[in-house]
């Protein structure tokens, strides 16, 4: 026979899960992290039973971390299979970095295996099983690690965080863990017990263990309390994100990638300590420490050399270029090369008189436009048919003459003298058989015409133009 406080327990664990169905289309795809834990293995069952086992896609993340890793994975692929529901799995590696725990490595790994998979399977958004008790401790955490608003807000009912572009929605945040657990023993689910969690020696855990139960005694209310401070923090953040927006439209340039020097120390610090970490999430880079911000805040009021900042954060170095300040993948004691980059697999056309070729490693297109004999830019048609064209990554080194009669200079030279900041040099260079024809931001490398016969007047020529995906209409 079920007690009211089972019935009760079920009826708000169920009107949870429907309340953040509520606002999905009937037929989006949920997928729910599924650990085998307790709270998702009640997130699991409940999903299931309010909105179908075909909508649910259960996902685990196996790190590898506990000897038992592998029994969990079992345990959690047979349970969604029991429930009706599609699976998938994915193992990751914690790398364990220097002055970071190995708490917030698997979770970064963890939430990055999760988007991937999210992706993979069409989800439009990620359930997440935290509670009540898990926003009380993770309050208590950033208090006591010196948090600032961001870090008091704690976690959301609902927010895109990160570099992910899918949702990350917590239906059980207002629910307490006994609620959890009455709705458990209710339905007998069975769930797994990481060993990890009695480890005092964890910072979350010590206070689950040896805090929280001292204040459940003393202050009785305390999780509603710290619920009402992460509220209270997050309308904060709001205001400050609203007043960053703002600050924004003076000091970003290049669309947010980077922000002028100039209009950011102009700036009281704390307006413009708020528009770094602002535009640091607008990134998807992770929150740095207010140390670290306030010394990079210093470096660039006090830095007379471009190459003199030493900013390392999350596996980017802060840059400096003529007043453009901007994140780029490396360490900052290396020197900036605007040719250092991802070097991608060389893209062919066999030209037949096409207008667009569409080049999706570079997120853009190179589009060959008629035009008149005198445009500047042309190029004979009998020349981009003569051999097969090729876009490829730079290499470094290159040379092309951009005057008829000029001297061939490098591609760095240019792109310095052009005034084309370094993260806008990531281009495609477009050679005609063995010789180099055209480099964007620059234009048509003379050397390449060279040799070619007169044109009379009124044979068919093509101007080259590089259009990113935003200005293809």
């Amino acid at each position: 026979m079920t007690s009211s406080a089972d019935s009760a327990a079920d009826r708000i664990v169920l009107e949870a899960i429907g309340s953040a169905l509520s606002g999905l289309p009937d037929d989006a795809r949920i997928a729910l992290a599924y650990s085998g834990g307790l709270d998702s293995t009640v997130l699991l069952d409940a999903a299931v039973r309010v909105a179908g086992p075909a909508r649910c896609v259960a996902l685990h993340v196996h790190h590898g971390l506990s000897p038992n890793a592998d029994q969990w994975l079992a345990h959690c692929e047979a349970t969604a299979r029991a429930h009706g529901v599609s699976f998938e799995a994915q193992h990751v590696e914690v790398a364990r970095a220097p002055g970071e725990s190995v708490e917030a490595m698997a979770r970064d790994a963890r939430y990055r295996a999760l988007d991937a998979m999210c992706a993979h399977h069409g989800a439009v958004a990620l359930w997440l099983a935290q509670h009540a008790d898990d926003q009380a401790e993770t309050v208590l955490l950033q208090l006591l690690r010196g948090a600032g608003v961001a870090g008091l807000a704690a976690m959301a009912p609902q927010r895109v965080e990160g570099a992910s572009t899918v949702p990350r929605v917590r239906p059980l945040l207002f629910l307490l863990r006994g609620q959890l657990e009455t709705y458990a023993q209710t339905h007998g689910l069975r769930w797994i017990d990481d060993e990890s969690n009695a480890d005092t020696r964890y910072a979350r855990n010590a206070l689950r263990h040896e805090v929280i139960p001292a204040l459940a005694v003393h202050f009785p209310g305390f999780r509603d309390a710290l619920a009402r401070a992460a509220r209270h923090a997050a309308s904060a953040q709001r205001l400050l994100d609203d007043l960053a927006e703002l600050d924004m439209q003076t000091v970003s340039s290049d669309e947010g990638r980077a922000l002028s020097r100039a209009a950011l120390l102009a700036l009281d610090d704390e307006r413009a300590l708020n528009v770094i970490r602002f535009w640091m999430r607008s990134l998807g880079m992770p929150a740095a420490s207010t140390g670290r911000l306030t010394d990079a805040l210093r470096q660039l009021r006090d830095a007379r050399d471009e190459h003199r900042l030493r900013v390392d954060h999350a596996g980017q170095c802060l840059r400096l270029y003529r007043d453009h300040v901007y994140w780029e993948a490396g360490d900052s004691a290396d020197p900036a090369d605007e040719t250092a980059i991802e070097a991608r697999a060389p893209s062919e056309l066999i030209w037949r008189g096409e207008e667009v070729w569409r080049l999706p490693l570079w997120r853009g297109s190179l589009v060959f436009v008629p035009v008149a004999d005198d445009d500047p830019g042309a190029v004979p048609e009998a020349l981009l048919a003569h051999a097969p064209l090729s876009a490829r990554s730079r290499a470094g080194g290159e040379r092309m003459r951009v005057a008829p009669h000029g001297r061939t200079r490098t591609l760095k030279n240019l792109f310095q003298e052009l005034g084309v900041p370094a993260w806008k040099r990531d281009v495609p260079v477009v050679y005609c058989g063995g010789q180099l024809l055209f480099v964007p931001l620059i234009g048509v490398n003379r050397e390449a015409l060279r040799g070619q016969p007169p044109l009379l007047t009124g044979q068919p020529r093509r101007r080259i133009e590089w259009r990113p995906d935003l200005l293809i209409t």
